[in-house]
């Protein structure tokens, strides 16, 4: 095994709380820090922990595809591996949850015979399932990120749950946007009202990043949806239409 090291790390989502132990460990004890943060709050935090830290937010750029700033995340963390570095990437929430960055690093550097692994974290989706109080085994649950859904024409299975992830970012087929488009917002609620009644009941949320900050629980009409500020952090539960169907029940009525 060749020298040099990858841990992607995840910080949780609220600042201090979330983070496990054995990632607090990688942090302290990294050659350099890599951060992709939700705040800058949360990037000084990590300071604390290691000094040689340096932040990934800068490779971010008004009209620079995402894509491009991912790939330069990889190269990023890779010229420290090479370099023999035992190096730390830490992302906001869990680092293998919409999260391209950390995943073809890691799998990078393992194509090149460096050490590399993932640690988990507490993502959004945790935190959502404890403030709202869901079950995705109640009733099943599926989950899209929400261009990937507008652009792909996914089915719905109305009788589950559904989570749109990135909703403030609707429709962005090139990667560019850091704001939300209200006709883009009107062209997914056309998409949904092919399955929902607009007077469907949906819940917005975001999850607190500081423990200070009140979490972002918003129920509105799906017809709403575009008249309302939503940021990148925004989710969108749509719970179930339609009751879950018992085939068994079915069969023995028929």
């Amino acid at each position: 095994m060749k020298k040099g090291r990858l841990d992607c790390v995840g910080l949780g989502i609220t600042l201090g709380a979330h983070i496990t132990p054995e990632a607090m460990s990688v942090l302290a004890n990294a050659d350099v820090v890599f951060t992709a943060t939700s705040s800058g709050i949360v990037e000084e935090w990590v300071k604390t922990i290691n000094k040689n830290t340096i932040s990934l937010q800068t490779l971010y750029a008004e009209g620079k595809s995402r894509k491009q700033t991912y790939n330069d995340m990889v190269d990023m963390l890779l010229k420290h591996v090479r370099a023999g570095e035992n190096v730390c990437g830490a992302f906001y929430g869990h680092p293998g949850v919409f999260a391209l960055a950390p995943h073809k690093a890691i799998k990078k550097a393992k194509a090149e015979g460096f050490e590399a692994k993932m640690q988990p974290g507490i993502s959004a989706e945790d935190c959502l399932i404890a403030d709202l109080g869901l079950d995705p085994g109640a009733t099943g649950c599926q989950q899209f990120e929400t261009s990937q859904f507008m652009f792909y024409h996914r089915v719905i299975d109305p009788a589950c749950m559904v989570i749109l992830w990135q909703i403030g970012l609707a429709g962005d087929q090139d990667s560019k946007a850091f704001s939300t488009d209200t006709h883009k917002l009107k062209e997914l609620i056309s998409l949904l009202s092919r399955v929902y009644s607009l007077e469907h009941e949906v819940i917005v949320y975001e999850a607190k990043v500081l423990a200070i900050d009140e979490t972002r629980i918003e129920k509105i009409k799906l017809k709403e949806l575009a008249d309302i500020h939503l940021t990148q952090s925004s989710t969108l539960v749509i719970p179930p239409k339609t009751r879950l169907i018992d085939i068994k029940l079915e069969n023995s009525v028929e």
